[in-house]
């Protein structure tokens, strides 16, 4: 039996999990109060809470460290990187250490203390399918302007699991498989996945379907005259466009949950007028990506928290269903994404990758 613990840091909580081979131990996100976040200036000053935090979690579950057989950590965004298991070694260390990421984000933290927990216990530590999984063909890196190259950040941790469970449940392996799968959260990534590599998706913060939160695509000439317009600096229009677009721009919420309300009980046109747009562009975006594998697609995927509304996926199965047949896996489950990654490696199943 391999025993893992799961790390998973998110802005105010850390998700911590135990599992037994595919068996949950426990699995518990510690909330952390906001002022104690607050008080930190940057995400490095957070690690002693952080990892105090893992700690407590298994000692409240009587875990004990010498128990352990590995240590997994969420994926920061680093380096453009092919999917896989990846050892964390000194070098990805010494990135996290020094934030050489291509954006800052907390999950910075998770490979730290993991790599930490490890190395106290002789035990491996690994990282799997970090967002800045790039496994992009060619073609797909060409924006249009030369001095802008199109980046591969999205969902990898859990668009390539429920790729591998279609895979299972088809009594296939993911490697012989043509996806598209589409991550719905509050961010949307769609992914088209040939044989196993991810060879185009939209970038979750600055392409594709607008989202709860997120713009999306924008025309461009309209989007610099609104950058110059002098209403907006830098830092401004930057959360514009990733915190304050998308339904709770045109909806005043991001949650669906609230919007799919209206639309039942206040018949409220505008409500569903902006939520199936957003099911119109996810399709569109499928659409494409059907293109990028040239109509050889086997299913098409529905997974993460907006997998849940039968609203918006009903209206996207009826746009996209001539395309392949479809599999809705609502939520994510990161965790268990985790897990399975560092038990392919342990048994042999997969060769872990070097940083």
């Amino acid at each position: 039996m391999f025993r893992i613990l799961g790390i998973n840091p998110g802005s105010t909580s850390t998700k911590v999990a135990v599992y037994d081979d595919e068996k949950p131990n426990f699995i518990e996100s510690i909330v952390h109060p906001r002022e104690e976040i607050a008080a930190c200036k940057d995400y490095l000053e957070e690690y002693p809470i952080r990892k105090k935090s893992v700690l407590e979690a298994l000692k409240k579950h009587s875990i004990e460290l010498n128990s352990l057989s590995a240590v997994v950590a969420r994926g920061a965004p680093l380096k453009p990187l092919e999917g896989g298991t990846y050892r964390i070694n000194a070098s990805l260390v010494d990135d996290l250490k020094n934030q050489r990421l291509q954006s800052p984000h907390v999950s910075c933290l998770a490979g730290l203390i993991a790599h930490d927990i490890a190395e106290s216990m002789g035990i491996p530590s690994f990282i799997a399918d970090p967002v800045s999984t790039d496994e992009f063909h060619p073609l797909a890196r060409i924006s249009g302007l030369p001095e802008i190259n199109r980046k591969s950040i999205w969902h990898a941790l859990n668009c390539k699991a429920a790729g591998r469970k279609v895979a299972r449940e088809e009594g296939k392996k993911y490697e012989e498989m043509n996806l598209i799968i589409c991550h719905l959260g509050s961010g949307i990534t769609v992914s088209a996945h040939r044989k196993g590599k991810a060879i185009d998706v939209n970038n979750a913060n600055s392409e594709g379907p607008f989202s709860p939160e997120r713009t999306g695509t924008l025309p461009a000439v309209e989007l610099v005259e609104l950058c110059y317009s002098g209403k907006y600096n830098f830092k401004e229009i930057i959360r514009k466009i990733t915190r304050q677009a998308g339904l709770f721009a045109y909806l005043g919420t991001a949650d669906a949950r609230e919007i799919e309300r209206r639309i039942k009980e206040e018949k409220d046109e505008k409500a569903a007028l902006i939520y199936e747009a957003m099911a119109y562009q996810v399709a569109k975006e499928i659409g494409a990506m059907a293109a990028v594998l040239e109509g050889k697609v086997d299913f098409i995927v529905l997974t993460g928290a907006l997998a849940h509304s039968d609203i918006l996926t009903s209206w996207i199965k009826k746009r996209v269903a001539f395309i392949a047949p479809i599999k809705i896996y609502p939520g994510e489950d990161e965790m268990e994404a985790l897990n399975l990654a560092a038990l392919r490696v342990l048994r042999g199943e997969e060769q872990e990758k070097q940083y």
